[in-house]
């Protein structure tokens, strides 16, 4: 049985709506805000309806104090008036009431009233968790894609083995340093934090279109062949621009770009295939910058050993101010050992 509470000062409202909607819901009234507040640390209702004439807290000063808690703000409420004039309805809607309702009250029409809302609520939120659940399955969908296209990029490029793995749990743990300690936090706030760090995995896209001559060279690059793998970073946005313009612009597929296109730009402006500087280098590519070094300093290749995790990260340091972002530098060295921790080194 769904619960609606009642809050008025006047006794023979409170009876009168009582008796009217007992019959089919569990009612609870009350003859101020600040025991309906009271009360509410205990049961949540599913109605409010509330008097705007009260002494001390009225209904509209109630009514914004419910919207401002978010265990509160979908609460339908409906406001009990006596003073139905244009101005004060007006008022009521924009602080978000559902309705209102003319004293004395009308029993049938009360009745109606509230078993309308409450049917829009439930249909609401049943629509609300359908749409959840077909987001989530998307989400599922998009992830698996994801991991299987990773998969085959790791699968060409033999090198890299789990680098795109470790990449992004190193990415999840700067990003959540750098948002504690409030660096660049301002410029993440409206980031969906596990879509941009899911979407990292995409990062080497662009080797699709470098050759496996190349990409799996069992030697160091020449310097001709270096700058055809250089590529990569410009193949990058490229194919994620031609998904965006059959898919359309999403945050993930922009986060993905960012991350492909700029992860090789350098802080002092001499990396590619740009030749960014500062920070007109995105967010994304100064973050993904240290996390790819990192995990290429502390890897093995066919034609160098793997560097220990103290030595790769003397190299970034020393790196600081010109490949690398001095701040994000700084975060990275102060939890430098969750990165030891990870890699196992």
């Amino acid at each position: 049985m769904k619960t609606i509470f009642i809050v008025d000062d006047n006794d023979v409202n409170l009876l009168m709506a009582e008796e009217t909607l007992s019959k089919q819901y569990n009612v609870c009234t009350l003859k101020s805000a600040a025991s309906m507040f009271e009360l509410l640390n205990n049961i949540v209702p599913d109605l409010i309806m509330l008097d705007i004439l009260m002494p001390k807290t009225s209904g509209f000063d109630a009514i914004k104090l419910l919207k401002a808690d978010v265990r509160y703000a979908s609460i339908p409420i409906i406001f009990l008036t006596g003073k139905a004039d244009a101005d004060t309805e007006s008022y009521g809607f924009e602080l978000g009431a559902v309705d209102f309702i003319s004293k004395p009250f009308n029993e049938r029409v009360l009745l109606k009233r509230v078993q309308t809302h409450l049917d829009i609520d439930e249909l609401i939120i049943e629509k609300t968790t359908m749409l959840q659940l077909q987001i989530e399955k998307l989400q599922k969908l998009k992830n698996s894609m994801v991991s299987v296209l990773s998969d085959m990029l790791e699968s060409r490029d033999k090198e890299t083995g789990s680098h795109t793995e470790r990449t992004t749990a190193y990415l999840r743990m700067i990003i959540n340093a750098m948002i504690k300690k409030g660096i660049y936090s301002g410029e993440m706030s409206g980031w969906d934090l596990d879509v941009a760090i899911s979407s990292a995995r995409l990062h080497d896209v662009g080797k699709i279109a470098i050759s496996d001559l190349i990409l799996n060279k069992p030697d160091a690059l020449t310097k001709e062949e270096f700058e055809t793998m250089k590529n990569h970073a410009a193949e990058g946005i490229r194919i994620i621009d031609k998904v965006i313009s059959m898919a359309g612009d999403e945050d993930f597929l922009e986060h993905a770009k960012l991350f492909a296109g700029y992860h090789h730009e350098r802080w002092d402006g001499s990396g590619y295939p740009h030749g960014l500087r500062g920070e007109d280098i995105p967010l994304q590519g100064r973050i993904m910058a240290i996390v790819d070094v990192y995990d290429a300093l502390t890897s093995n290749r066919p034609y160098k050993s793997a560097l220990s995790h103290k030595e790769a990260v003397k190299i970034i340091i020393e790196s600081k101010g010109s490949h690398f972002d001095p701040k994000i530098t700084g975060v990275f060295y102060d939890i430098n050992d969750s990165f030891e921790q990870e890699n196992g080194s």
